[in-house]
């Protein structure tokens, strides 16, 4: 395949799977209603850094690694479902915690630091999103890489979802969807931590299977 071909295929074909509701599109939504534009910002950089490591890595033969050592995959499902209940568990529990916001006044930085970190191991967390890059790395890859090719497309992955999870931040950052958000926040938690569990626990019974 061409190497203009394959760059735009691997874009569109990352693209559709990446705007599917999933754990990353979860968590940066609801933290950006919750602690504002800052913090979905935040969290945006943290998903567009997994998603550079994950070009890279596929680059590198993610899918030869996880063929030739079923065990490497085995411990990602376990691992990742694993984190995924946490995550759902911390929802629900903190479901019926009143929104807070923080003042404008106030320093962000711990803040938005903690909020980077959290959406890239979610990011990191998600064998899907792995098995995704992976597989289309696999399927759209020309049988030689130029360097341009190898250079430019992790970094136009890394801006895509940068972009796509800027907008989830500044959209869900909203007054009026902050406000939703805070009339509702119960029940969103609930459920938002109820699908990530649920997720969790379907990867780690489906590795608990494939043993």
């Amino acid at each position: 395949m061409d190497a203009t071909l394959a760059f735009f295929s691997i874009l569109g074909a990352i693209a559709v799977g990446m705007v599917s509701p999933g754990p990353s599109v979860l968590f940066v939504a609801r933290l950006s209603a919750e602690a504002g534009a800052r913090a979905g910002l935040a969290a945006a950089l943290g998903m567009g850094l997994g998603g550079f490591l994950f070009a890279v890595l596929a680059m590198a033969g993610l899918t030869a690694l996880l063929a030739q050592a079923p065990w490497a995959y085995l411990a990602f499902k376990i691992g990742g479902g694993a984190y995924l209940l946490y995550l759902g568990w911390r929802l629900w529990r903190g479901a019926q915690e009143p929104m807070v916001a923080v003042p404008e006044s106030e320093p962000r930085s711990a803040s938005t630091l903690r909020a980077f970190t959290l959406a890239f191991a979610v990011q990191m967390s998600n064998p899907k999103t792995a098995v995704v890059y992976a597989s289309v790395f696999v399927a759209l890859l020309p049988a030689t890489v130029p360097l341009e090719l190898a250079v430019a497309l992790p970094a136009a992955l890394f801006l895509l979802e940068l972009g796509w999870y800027t907008l989830l931040a500044l959209g869900f950052s909203r007054p009026h969807l902050r406000a939703a958000y805070g009339r509702a926040k119960r029940w969103i938690d609930r459920g938002a931590g109820s699908v990530m569990a649920l997720l969790g626990l379907r990867l780690m019974a489906d590795a608990a299977l494939t043993r």
